[in-house]
């Protein structure tokens, strides 16, 4: 079943402003609230659609990417997109709802503890044209977030236990009422935990997690471009107390080539013959990614004359094929002539009939053919 509009799911405008389209979703979140509609499916679902629409339009990087391109900009970007539980809204938009109802939101009432999703990362990655015309693996560096392995993620020092909190009872939440339905917010003695510890981790200083170096083997395709952005799935910073991981997003920028220039599929560069080669013709050798390839050079080709090789671009990213190198001829006259070079071509323009300077000490001055 193909994803609605974000724009139809939250009842807005394209042109709608930030504090419109929060509006829209505090009415679509309060309609949909699973407090207000329980045991119904239905609303569960309109409820994550919106949060979706939400998260997408709020973002304006996420934003200008659907704009331009819609769902499959997002996709092909690495946005998956969309809210498997409801929980995972909650704890995404706990001070929204914050906004809305006046009291934390961090939780519904199915919320138990203070497990939250981890970070996402960002990693910067600098390839050569070659590497993004073959693909590569490599292996990166990334500074993380990880599960403490001294109190195995609990944030208490080894041969102690977290207590119970007395606020909440080691539910982590403190229900309110308002109007028709009830909502859960942390409970601001545990911040959501449900438990007190009272000996922090040495290693860890009662987070339950700490930073690391991890290194990743990252897979490049080929044809990726400067402005790609790669996801790694779960190798974000890892959640806290038992939270799943975020994501690593890998952005791809490409070193400019010392020859190549490339325009989406296609490379471009450009090849130098002698007047005598273009007026005659040849057979020139030429570079490609690929190898070497000799180019046909016709007679009385002019200057900034274009030749095609198609197939020897860049690999297409999502399809099969590649792209075509465009070859830019470049006539190129002589600096300096020889005496017998100098009589042949004074001939040549006599017997063409072209007005040349009178011959002085043997050298050419404003040579014009």
């Amino acid at each position: 079943m193909s994803k609605r509009d974000y724009y139809e799911v939250l009842g807005i405008t394209r042109n709608a402003s930030s504090t419109e389209i929060k509006k829209a979703y505090r009415k679509k979140a309060i309609e949909f609230h699973p407090d207000r509609n329980p045991n119904n499916p239905q609303a569960e679902e309109l409820f994550k659609e919106s949060a979706e629409a939400y998260d997408i339009l709020s973002d304006p990087q996420k934003k200008e990417l659907y704009d331009q391109y819609g769902h499959a900009g997002l996709s092909s970007s690495g946005y998956s997109g969309g809210f498997q539980d409801i929980n995972d809204i909650f704890g995404s938009f706990g001070s929204i709802f914050e906004d809305f109802f006046g009291f934390g939101g961090s939780g519904s009432p199915r919320s138990t503890t203070r497990a939250r999703r981890g970070a996402d990362l960002r990693y910067d990655l600098t390839i050569t044209l070659e590497e993004a015309a073959f693909g590569l693996e490599k292996e990166i560096g990334v500074d993380q977030k990880v599960t403490c392995d001294r109190c195995d993620g609990n944030g208490a020092e080894p041969g102690t236990q977290p207590t119970t909190c007395p606020t909440c009872r080691g539910t982590g939440q403190i229900r309110h009422s308002q109007g028709f339905f009830s909502i859960s917010s942390t409970c601001n003695h545990c911040y959501g935990a449900g438990t007190i510890i009272q000996n922090l981790c040495n290693k860890c200083n009662g987070e339950g997690i700490y930073d690391k170096n991890k290194t990743i083997s990252l897979k490049i395709p080929p044809g990726i471009d400067s402005g790609v952005r790669l996801r790694v799935t779960g190798e974000g910073d890892r959640g806290r107390h038992d939270g799943p991981p975020g994501d690593l997003y890998v952005f791809i920028d490409m070193k400019e080539h010392h020859y190549f220039s490339r325009e989406q599929d296609d490379i471009y560069c450009s090849a130098e013959i002698d007047f005598c080669q273009a007026i005659l013709g040849t057979k020139v050798e030429i570079q490609t990614l690929y190898g070497k390839e000799e180019l046909d050079i016709k007679k009385n080709t002019p200057n900034n004359h274009v030749i095609v090789l198609k197939g020897k671009g860049m690999p297409h990213l999502k399809k099969s094929g590649r792209g075509n190198q465009i070859v830019q001829l470049k006539v190129i006259l002589p600096q300096k002539v020889s005496k017998k070079q100098e009589e042949l071509l004074r001939e040549y323009a006599k017997l063409s009939d072209t007005k040349v300077n009178p011959k002085i000490d043997g050298f050419f001055q404003n040579l014009s053919l």
